[in-house]
């Protein structure tokens, strides 16, 4: 395989002779793996989340509605209602010992793994070449924070893996768009690779499946349905010619054959929907009513489309549609994790890094799986 080189001070002192005085330092070359996720308030008070919701909903991936429209009604109304109401629901599931989030607790926990997996020889001795970082597209830390410690470790190549399965514009695009624009203001920029969604992986796919087998052997249920849910976007974006509905539905065909299942006993819905204009459907919220009112007793609810449990798995699903259920006649609910920072969920990310690695890192190589006998949950 043929390696770029990675040269010391000494090494290149020794090639080209001392360095000219006032000569910047010279560090060893390394390879940076920036782990990206959506974004995270930095508390659950007014302003907090008033700064973070002005960012995300400021954002033309996001909200593609005519601009003055929008800020006006962004400024006039939903900064001024929403964040009491989302500060409130994000109060919920706080993580108090760190006083943050879930998400960002679970990415850093992500990333620290990845590291301490490379350092324990992930990619043999060339592993003491990479450093991990993350950051968040929307508050902090901040993808450009993240790429200064990778740019100050010497990295001057950098994975970029936004933390999606499934690629969407209002998701993998605009953490693309905000790594580009950091990138805008570096004299020096280090050559960039960006993972590609990973909807259909064979390891994300067999990873999600003992997720949910795992999950269900702990519990005394037994459910007639298992959804599975993906964040939803408006209907437009499809027609317009985003993929990411294409991959939900290829993500739930995936999983559903894998665990032996009917259409009739896994269903594929979307949630968190915002706004009077269509989304993506069937609606997550609607069709737990109705199955609920059909006599269905017994439901699990799985959200591969998230790669760590945030405001939209725990509170959303596992509270409020648990409601939904629960008051409709439903008798047992069961919420499964996401992936997060688990053995399964490493192991996805692990896959991603050494397959997008290859060429850069000595030692990457393609994750394989042993898929077994496919057998119904």
């Amino acid at each position: 395989m043929n390696m770029s080189p990675t040269f010391t001070t000494a090494e290149r002192m020794a090639a080209t002779g001392p360095l000219p005085p006032g000569h910047p330092a010279v560090k060893t070359r390394k390879v940076g793996v920036l782990l990206s996720n959506l974004g995270t308030p930095d508390a659950t008070d007014y302003w907090s989340m008033r700064r973070y919701l002005s960012e995300f909903l400021s954002d033309r991936r996001v909200i593609e509605t005519p601009r003055i429209i929008w800020l006006l009604i962004l400024n006039l109304i939903i900064l001024t209602i929403r964040p009491g109401r989302k500060g409130k629901d994000y109060d919920t599931i706080w993580n108090r010992e760190l006083n943050e989030s879930p998400l960002k607790t679970i990415t850093r926990g992500q990333a620290t793994q990845l590291q301490a997996s490379i350092d324990a020889g992930l990619f043999g001795a060339s592993g003491d070449k990479v450093v991990v970082e993350w950051g968040m597209r929307y508050g902090n830390p901040s993808m450009k924070s993240a790429i200064d410690k990778l740019s100050a470790a010497g990295c001057d190549r950098i994975l970029l893996v936004p933390l999606y399965p499934q690629y969407a514009a209002a998701t993998s695009a605009t953490a693309c768009d905000k790594v580009f624009e950091a990138l805008m203001a570096m004299r020096w920029q280090p050559s960039l690779r960006v993972a590609p969604p990973y909807h259909d992986d064979p390891v994300y796919i067999e990873e999600l499946a003992k997720s949910v087998t795992e999950h269900l052997a702990t519990l005394d249920l037994v459910p007639e349905v298992i959804l599975a849910s993906f964040h939803g976007v408006p209907k437009q974006y499809l027609m317009k010619g985003d993929p990411y509905h294409c991959q939900c539905v290829k993500t739930g065909r995936l999983l559903r054959e894998r665990l032996g299942l009917t259409p009739e006993n896994f269903k594929i819905t979307f949630q968190s929907r915002f706004g009077p204009a269509e989304w993506l459907q069937p609606y997550t919220d609607e069709t737990i009513k109705a199955l609920a009112a059909q006599g269905v007793k017994r439901m699990a609810v799985l959200t591969p489309g998230f790669s760590a449990d945030c405001l939209e798995t725990i509170e959303e699903i596992g509270a409020e549609n648990a409601e939904y259920f629960l008051h409709g006649g439903g008798e047992k609910f069961a919420r499964i994790a996401c992936l997060n920072d688990s053995a399964g969920g490493m192991k996805v990310i692990e896959a991603i890094v050494r397959r997008e690695l290859m060429g850069w890192v000595e030692g990457a190589t393609p994750a394989t799986v042993d898929v077994p006998v496919v057998a119904s949950v």
